[in-house]
């Protein structure tokens, strides 16, 4: 009767899996901060990208690091050619033709000072980045993104990416826009893992005032007015009110981040014995479904799709 009467269903077919890609070739390394997760060579992440599927589980999220050394002001290895994320995509778009492939776009993992944005005179340029998020998505394109997600929060950042693929010929790539993305304490386990926290000062110039949900509602607004094809509510379970805000304003597809520091406080409990892992992480995740996402980011990707595979 229970399985008759619910209300909201949640499946593997509804989580994207994160995958943190670094350069070169047989690396599959813990991330100490994020127990379960693995830095991962492009090879190992079309590996990865195999196996969650077999799970159940059919879309990878990427995120990359440059190689050692290669920081730089402007963030330029982000457009790398041959960087770790373009080289992934390529390699999960053979391995797992059927995997969708949605890649990160943002400079914060490349820059030397950890911003999203360049930095002139000790602020974030949001112009002059424009450009370099266009390069970047551009890169990623043609690599054989299937969508492009762009997180800086840099104002613009999404028609700027949409006429450039345009142009280039990828109308057929999505646009996934952090279009709420909030000013967090939960992000910090991911910082850890892509050596991406600010050199100085902090990121509340560009991402929104947790506090402010009327505003999210307008980024979300600009956002799809500029092309956006999906929109974002990162972080989701602190904010499950502007997720159910979100679906009540647009049709559009509206997706949600689990973040880094919601799967820690899971994982903290599951190992100290109060919970059970997998099913307090399938009720938070069923949670964000319940206030309206259609599709949820989430760390606990495969656990939870194997957990509801023997449901």
């Amino acid at each position: 009767m229970r399985d008759l009467v619910r209300e909201t269903d949640l499946r593997a077919r509804h989580l994207i899996y994160p995958l943190f890609v670094v350069p070169g070739r047989g690396v599959r390394r813990p991330i100490p901060s994020l127990e379960g997760q693995m830095h991962l060579s492009p090879d190992e992440a079309a590996a990865e990208a195999r196996a969650a599927a077999a799970d159940g589980v059919r879309a990878v999220l990427l995120f990359g690091q440059p190689p050692e050394g290669a920081k730089d002001g402007e963030g330029s290895a982000a457009w790398a050619a041959d960087g770790a994320v373009q080289e992934a995509l390529r390699a999960i778009g053979a391995a797992a033709p059927d995997v969708l492939r949605i890649s990160d776009v943002c400079l914060c993992a490349y820059t030397a000072d950890g911003h999203c944005g360049v930095v002139r005179d000790g602020r974030v340029d949001n112009d002059a980045t424009l450009p370099l998020l266009q390069r970047t998505a551009l890169s990623h394109a043609a690599a054989g993104a299937d969508v492009v997600a762009p997180s800086d929060m840099m104002d613009g950042r999404v028609g700027a990416i949409r006429s450039a693929l345009d142009a280039a010929g990828h109308a057929d790539v999505a646009v996934l826009a952090y279009a709420a993305k909030f000013a967090s304490q939960f992000y910090g386990p991911f910082r850890d893992a892509e050596a991406s926290a600010p050199a100085f000062g902090d990121r509340r110039g560009y991402q929104l005032d947790p506090a402010n949900g009327r505003q999210a509602l307008r980024e979300v607004d600009l956002d799809l007015a500029e092309g956006a094809d999906l929109v974002m509510v990162k972080p989701a379970l602190a904010y499950l009110d502007v997720i159910a805000a979100v679906r009540a304003r647009t049709g559009v597809p509206l997706v949600a981040y689990n973040t880094s520091g919601e799967y820690a406080l899971v994982r903290a409990a599951a190992a100290a014995g109060w919970a059970d892992g997998a099913a307090l992480a399938a009720e938070v995740l069923t949670a964000i479904r319940r206030a309206g996402a259609d599709a949820i980011i989430t760390y606990h990707a495969r656990e939870v799709a194997r957990a509801l595979g023997r449901a």
